[in-house]
């Protein structure tokens, strides 16, 4: 009879040199266990935070568009203060656009964007693209003056009963409101 013997086997056995590893059959290659799970959970804690802020991009433009808005009318209305001279928001809510003029009709220059007009354009403005003028309602026109003391006019000059300006990106709403007499600027 034959005297068959197997050489025992030799499990976990390796070693390292320098920072590769090596076993019986020369180096090995690839990731352990560990390194994967912590490759996987890097991963999942990146998606986690990257997606709902892919989400919300349509809500944190029209907050945005919203706080502009409010600082350009009440910008307006402290210029017809300061000045003592009427001032101007038009609105063109089919060209999602606005401007702010002065009592002659002459769109004021942008105060921070030198060489440029007050014209706010939210389709060609890649900050905004994503927010729409649905409507404006001064008293059924589409403009508001602001008079010596900071009081809202309409377009027809007379004292401004109701200025509403809804905006809306996606599914997200928001509503600016001028108070008459006042001229309080408000988002609801």
């Amino acid at each position: 009879m034959l005297n068959l013997t197997y050489p025992q086997a030799r499990l976990g056995c390796s070693y390292f040199k320098g920072n590769d590893r090596y076993n019986l059959r020369g180096r090995i290659r690839g990731f352990t266990l560990v390194e994967l799970l912590i490759v996987i959970a890097i991963i999942s804690i990146a998606a986690l935070t990257a997606i709902p802020m892919m989400s919300s991009a349509a809500s944190m433009q029209i907050r945005s568009a919203a706080n502009m808005l409010t600082a350009d009318l009440e910008y307006a209305k402290s210029m017809a203060i300061s000045r003592a001279q009427n001032y101007s928001v038009i609105f063109d809510a089919s060209a999602e656009s606005y401007r702010i003029e002065d009592q002659y009709g002459n769109v004021l220059p942008h105060p921070v964007k030198k060489g440029f007009n007050y014209v706010i354009d939210f389709k060609n403005d890649g900050r905004l693209k994503k927010v729409d003028i649905v409507s404006v309602d001064f008293d059924s026109t589409s403009e508001v003056k602001f008079d010596y003391l900071g009081s809202p006019y309409n377009g027809n000059s007379t004292p401004l009963n109701n200025g509403v300006i809804n905006l809306q990106a996606g599914s997200t709403t928001t509503i600016i409101t001028v108070e008459p007499v006042t001229g309080y600027v408000s988002i609801q």
